[in-house]
C-alpha cells in the first residue's frame, strides 16, 4: 500500500513535478514593472491603519506609540516573504497551503473564510471615505443627523468599487497600476506638507518614539496609562497591512505570476478579460542547481518587493500622517466618530487654509476609496480561490470559468456591504476588523511555518532566524489579543 504524500493527506491532490520557470532581470525602472504584489498590499494598509487607527492612537496617546509600528512592519514584511516564499515554490496562494494540512481541506477552508469575513466584511473604508467626502460637499464635518447622507455616499463609494472590478484584462494588474498612482500620491503628498507644517521638536518626538522613547517625560514609555486596548489592539494590527489583508499578497503574486504562479494561472476580469484555465492545485520542483539559481533570481525580486516596497513605504505611511496629525489636533483628543477621515482636513483648513483642507479631504477620499476597493478585491479572490481549490464541483460549475464564480462571489459580498454600512460607525467597523486581523496574526504564522517546513523541498525551507520571527510574531501580537480581551471582560 501507497503511503501518500504528505502534502495530500488533507484530501487535497498531491503537487504535480514541473520546471521553474526562469525570473525576470530587471534593471534601472524596469523594475516598476516586476514589483507589484507589495505595492498593491502597501495601499490597502495605508487606508486603514496609516489613515485612520494610527492617527487616533498618535492623536491620544502620542507619537512614543511608534516603536509598535516598527515592530509590526518588520515582523509583518518576514511574514509576507514567507507567503510568497510558499506561492514562489508552489503557484498556489497560502490558504491552499493551510488546506493541505490536518484535519481535512475543507476544515480550514471554512475557517479561514470565516477570519476573511470576520476582518474585512465590513466596509468601513467605504463608509470612512463617505464622511471625507461630506466634508468636500458641504464644507462640514459630518455629525449627529446627517447618518443617512453619509451612509448614502458610502453606497455609492462601494458601488464604484465594485463596478471598477468588472474591468481590465488581468484584475491584479488592475490593482497594481491603481496603487502606484496612490502610494506616490499620498505619500509624496504627506511629505511635502510634513516637510512644510511639521516642526523640528515633532521629528524628533517621531524618531525617539521609534524605540518607546518620550522626550518629554525624559523616559521610555513604550505603553502610556489609561490606554483603550481594543483601539490600540486595532492600531497595532493595521500598522501595516493586517491579518488577512497580508495573507492575500500570496493570491496577488500567483496572478501576477511570481514563480510557481505562472504555470497556475490567474483570474481575468469579465470586461476585457478572456477565459483562462486556472489549475485548483499547485506544483513543485526538483531542487537541481539550475532551478535553484532560478529560485534565487525570484527571491531576489521578492526582497524588492517587499523589504523595498512594503516595509519602507509603510513606515513612512505611518510616519509621515502620524506627525501632520499631532500638529494640528490637540493632544488628547478621541478623533473617532462619523468625520475620522475629515477631522484632520478641518483642523487644517482653520489654520492653514480652505484649499489645504480640501487637499486632505481628497487624499482622504482617494485613500480610502482605494483601501476599499483593494480589500473588497483580495476578499473576493481569496473566497473564489477558497471554492475553487476545495469543491471540483464549483470548478465544473458554467463550464468551469473561474470568472462566473468570482463575480457570484463579489455580487452576494456588495448585497453584504450595502447592509453592514448601517450596522454601525465606519471607524468602530474598522476597530473591529483590525483587531479581528490580530487575532489571525496570532494563529497565522504558526500554520505558516508549518508548512514551509514540512512540505517545501528541503532547499527551499527558510532559514533558522525567520522560523524565530514567525514564532515571535505570533507571540507579540498574541500580547495585544491578550490584554484588549482583557480590558473587555
Amino acid at each position: 500500500m501507497n503511503t501518500p504524500p504528505p502534502e495530500s493527506r488533507s484530501g487535497l491532490k498531491p503537487f504535480e513535478k514541473a520546471e521553474l520557470p526562469a525570473p525576470p532581470a530587471p534593471k534601472g525602472l524596469a523594475w516598476i514593472g516586476v514589483v507589484g504584489p507589495g505595492v498593491i498590499v502597501l495601499g490597502a494598509s495605508i487606508g486603514s491603519g496609516e489613515f485612520l487607527l494610527g492617527p487616533a492612537a498618535f492623536v491620544q496617546y502620542g507619537l512614543v506609540l511608534l516603536w509598535v509600528t516598527l515592530v509590526a512592519a518588520f515582523l509583518q514584511t518576514v511574514f509576507n516573504t514567507e507567503l510568497m516564499r510558499w506561492t514562489l515554490a508552489t503557484g498556489e496562494p497560502v490558504v491552499t497551503g493551510f488546506m493541505r494540512t490536518k484535519p481535512r481541506a475543507w476544515f480550514w477552508a471554512w475557517f479561514y473564510a470565516l477570519l476573511y469575513f470576520l476582518q474585512v466584511g465590513w466596509p468601513g473604508w467605504a463608509g470612512a471615505a463617505a464622511g471625507a467626502i461630506f466634508f468636500l460637499i458641504f464644507r462640514e464635518l459630518a455629525g449627529p443627523g446627517q447618518e443617512l447622507t453619509v451612509y448614502l455616499i458610502g453606497v455609492g463609494t462601494f458601488a464604484l468599487c465594485v463596478g471598477i472590478l468588472l474591468f481590465g484584462r488581468r484584475i491584479e494588474r488592475t490593482l497594481e497600476l491603481l496603487n502606484w498612482i496612490l502610494v506616490a500620491a499620498i505619500i509624496g503628498g504627506f511629505l511635502i506638507l510634513a516637510l512644510i507644517f511639521v516642526a523640528p521638536s515633532t521629528w524628533v518626538e517621531a524618531a525617539a518614539g521609534l524605540v518607546g522613547y518620550d522626550p518629554g517625560a525624559g523616559a521610555f514609555r513604550f505603553i502610556p496609562e489609561g490606554v483603550d486596548w481594543f483601539l490600540i489592539g486595532a492600531f497595532a494590527a493595521y500598522s501595516g497591512a493586517g491579518g488577512v489583508i497580508n495573507m492575500t499578497l500570496s493570491n496577488w503574486a500567483r496572478d501576477k505570476g511570481y514563480g510557481m504562479g505562472k504555470r497556475v494561472g490567474y483570474i481575468p476580469a469579465a470586461v476585457g478579460g478572456e477565459r483562462r484555465q486556472l489549475e485548483p492545485t499547485g506544483f513543485t520542483f526538483e531542487t537541481t542547481s539550475d532551478a535553484m539559481s532560478r529560485w534565487r533570481g525570484w527571491w531576489r525580486i521578492v526582497r524588492a518587493d517587499q523589504w523595498g516596497i512594503y516595509f519602507v513605504g509603510a513606515m513612512l505611511g505611518m510616519v509621515l500622517p502620524a506627525v501632520i496629525y499631532v500638529t494640528f489636533i490637540e493632544s488628547g483628543t478621541d478623533i473617532r466618530g462619523l468625520a475620522v477621515a475629515a477631522t484632520l482636513a478641518d483642523a487644517i483648513a482653520s489654520e492653514k487654509g480652505a484649499i489645504f483642507g480640501g487637499v486632505i479631504a481628497m487624499m482622504a477620499v482617494w485613500v480610502l476609496f482605494k483601501t476599499q476597493l483593494d480589500i473588497l478585491e483580495g476578499m473576493t479572490r481569496a473566497i473564489t480561490d477558497i471554492l475553487w481549490t476545495g469543491s471540483e464541483r464549483v470548478r465544473n460549475w458554467r463550464d468551469g470559468d473561474v470568472r462566473v464564480l468570482y463575480y457570484t462571489v463579489l455580487g452576494v459580498l456588495a448585497i453584504w456591504g450595502v447592509i453592514a454600512l448601517r450596522l454601525a460607525q465606519p471607524i468602530f467597523l474598522l476597530q473591529l476588523g483590525a483587531n479581528m486581523a490580530g487575532v489571525v496574526f496570532v494563529i497565522a504564522p504558526l500554520h505558516l511555518l508549518y508548512i514551509n517546513t514540512r512540505l517545501l523541498p528541503e532547499a527551499v525551507r527558510p532559514p533558522m532566524w525567520r522560523r524565530v520571527a514567525l514564532v515571535a510574531m505570533s507571540v507579540f501580537y498574541g500580547a495585544f489579543v491578550t490584554l484588549w480581551l482583557g480590558s473587555m471582560l
